[in-house]
């Protein structure tokens, strides 16, 4: 790369979800930074069974730029799962994730591969002013609390789908086959360098957003329940504070007693307490049905992602 002072080569991985009217234009905007770096590069596009004519135009433009590699997966099975697809397909020494809608523009790049050349081996692109609605906002922030405890590292506050990262910390989570993926925590199985830059974002270049409220919060639930034993912990703080406070009744009712010669009361009182106790107790019994649940799937041995077709790139 010798506009920007770096070396090596460079994989681009693209998750795609019914893009057809922005994939000419993301390839377009590609292979014009891929002439500023002057590297060895390709182009994964990672098709998530979109609803669209996507497939189509991905065999288009693999014909018309020899470096495009396609990947059709046979059925939808998340953001995360076609990126780990792209990734292991893979063959450079650098790999750059994006998402398809021209939110994260290409020329950036060159700002995350000269942070990298620093030492690091990840680097995320965050953008200077949020994108989204006050909703969408939100929902982003509460992923990004979740991640922050599954990687236990201050960059998860700053991540995004917009990162770079060498290509051999894959080694690390070459043997993962849970449907469940959180591609920010996989890395973090592999090193601790990490980094987070501004970066520009730009609104979406046509269609709306495919990642909804619900499909953020799935994805939060994922990582804290899939990653890490958070909610059982939870759990274990809710019971001791439970066990305290009806300790805290027993001893009110005794002294009452004791002082008074009376008890406590009142039909309310007791169906208050008999509500919280139980309550938490079936708060508790969720959470550890979550986890048996990924035990059960994991056990199925539920593929991460099955492959339909792969198109070679015209320089293999």
């Amino acid at each position: 790369m010798e506009t920007s002072g770096q070396s090596g080569s460079l994989s681009v991985i693209v998750p795609v979800y019914n893009s057809e009217a922005i994939l000419a234009k993301l390839l377009e905007r590609l292979d014009s930074a891929f002439k500023d770096l002057h590297c060895d590069s390709e182009v994964v596009l990672v098709n998530d069974a979109s609803r669209d004519g996507s497939w189509g135009v991905i065999q288009e433009l693999s014909r018309r730029y020899p470096y495009v590699t396609g990947i059709n997966l046979m059925r939808n099975y998340g953001q995360h799962n076609a990126l780990l697809c792209g990734i292991r397909a893979a063959c450079h020494e650098i790999i750059v994730t994006m998402d398809d809608d021209l939110q994260h523009p290409p020329e950036e790049m060159v700002k995350l591969l000269r942070k990298l050349q620093e030492g690091l081996d990840v680097v995320y692109g965050f953008p200077d002013e949020p994108q989204h609605g006050l909703l969408r906002n939100l929902a982003s922030e509460l992923t990004k609390l979740a991640l922050q405890n599954s990687m236990g590292a201050e960059t998860a506050r700053r991540v995004s789908a917009f990162r770079a990262f060498r290509t051999q910390l894959r080694d690390a989570f070459a043997d993962y086959h849970s449907p469940f993926v959180s591609i920010d925590v996989v890395l973090t199985w592999a090193t601790t360098r990490f980094a987070a830059i501004r970066v520009q974002h730009a609104p979406r270049f046509a269609g709306p957003s495919n990642y909804t409220l619900y499909k953020l919060f799935t994805h939060a639930m994922n990582m804290i329940t899939g990653f890490s034993t958070l909610p059982l912990q939870l759990a274990n703080l809710l019971g001791f504070l439970c066990t305290a406070f009806g300790g805290i009744l027993l001893a009110f009712v005794l002294a009452r007693y004791l002082l008074h010669g009376t008890t406590v009361p009142g039909f309310t009182f007791l169906a208050s307490a008999v509500a919280i106790f139980s309550g938490v107790q079936l708060f508790a019994l969720g959470i550890i049905g979550e986890y048996v649940a990924r035990m059960h799937f994991r056990m199925m041995e539920r593929p991460t992602y099955t492959v339909r077709e792969r198109l070679p790139s015209s320089k293999q």
